[in-house]
């Protein structure tokens, strides 16, 4: 089962986990949600209502990753699809950033509830909702590093340049957790796919 999930009983995932892959996956989760932001905290003695009526931004991030993770609706072409992308935007980008920060949290969580096992690693077992915010969060890990890698279609492929990157390249370590990252996220699909 190492690095490979694998179904589990009524419809959850398992994965042997060693302490090292334990501290990586935390630590970029952790780095995901400082990226995200904290979103908006209620102001004592405010409406709990109002947060529901709360708009958020109508422009898009300055910064490249988040701008990935929070990529426009109606691209950029013209004014009138700009200003369809920034009304969409404003009434769904809180949620979307809230969403994500459940999804990084979950991860943060379930790997905290980790007992350590002989070798200081862990089997982790998701119920079916925790495998749906690890995959969100695996996801949304995978286009961040992506991003910052600048990460193209063809660098990707069995052949792509990511591959065959010499170990002296400082982008070494961030492209091995970007290509773990996408065969856990591949294992944990294919425990939830249907037979």
């Amino acid at each position: 089962m190492a690095g490979q999930f694998q179904a589990t009983p009524g419809g959850g995932a398992s994965v042997a986990l060693d302490e090292v892959e334990v501290a990586i996956l935390r630590s970029l989760a952790v780095q995901l949600l400082e990226l995200i932001g904290p979103g908006d905290q209620p102001v004592e003695g405010e409406n709990p209502l109002a947060a529901l009526f709360a708009e958020g931004p109508s422009e898009p991030p300055a910064d490249p990753a988040l701008a990935r993770l929070f990529p426009e609706a109606y691209g950029d072409e013209d004014k009138e699809l700009r200003e369809a992308s920034a009304e969409f935007r404003r009434f769904t980008e809180n949620d979307l950033r809230t969403r994500k920060r459940e999804d990084a949290l979950a991860v943060v969580r379930s790997l905290d509830a980790l007992s350590p096992v002989g070798d200081g690693g862990a089997v982790l077992t998701l119920t079916p909702d925790e495998c749906h915010h690890w995959l969100g969060s695996l996801n949304d890990l995978r286009l961040t590093i992506g991003t910052r890698l600048e990460v193209s279609d063809e660098d990707e492929g069995q052949d792509g340049s990511l591959y065959r990157l010499p170990d002296s390249d400082p982008r070494k370590p961030m492209v091995m957790a970007y290509l773990w990252l996408g065969a856990l996220q591949e294992t944990l699909v294919e425990t939830l796919m249907p037979d």
